[in-house]
């Protein structure tokens, strides 16, 4: 009995540390966004991409995209240094919740090669 409890107790942590994406970004609400790459941060619990992504008027605003674990990412088809500094990248995902933050939940990243990679493996760029 004194496993159970613990295990129950163990599980339940976990649960709370994690939160689901939906918790954070709208699905309902598509972003597709073009910038110049700043950071790639490979960590856990999951990755992320920040770029620089010039407005009409020419302002820069820093974006932030939070993907799949690191590992889920390699497994997924992407390299640890297949996107560097500097690189100008199309991110496509969903928005943060709260829209004043320049956040979203990536779904694709495609490359200026037109090279897409994605939170599901590697896929063809539309």
């Amino acid at each position: 009995m004194k496993h159970l409890i613990f295990g129950l107790l163990l599980a339940t942590s976990f649960a709370v540390g994690h939160h689901s994406f939906t918790a954070a970004y709208d699905t309902t609400q598509a972003v597709t966004v073009k910038g110049v790459i700043t950071n790639v941060r490979l960590q856990n619990p999951h990755s992320w991409f920040f770029l620089d992504v010039k407005d009409a008027s020419g302002k820069v605003d820093q974006w932030a995209f939070e993907a799949g674990t690191p590992s889920g990412m390699l497994r997924n088809g992407y390299k640890k240094d297949v996107i560097k500094k500097g690189v100008e990248v199309t991110i496509k995902g969903f928005r943060a919740r709260d829209a004043s933050q320049k956040m979203g939940m990536l779904q694709q990243l495609i490359t200026p090669d037109g090279k897409t990679y994605g939170m599901f493996g590697p896929q063809e760029s539309k």
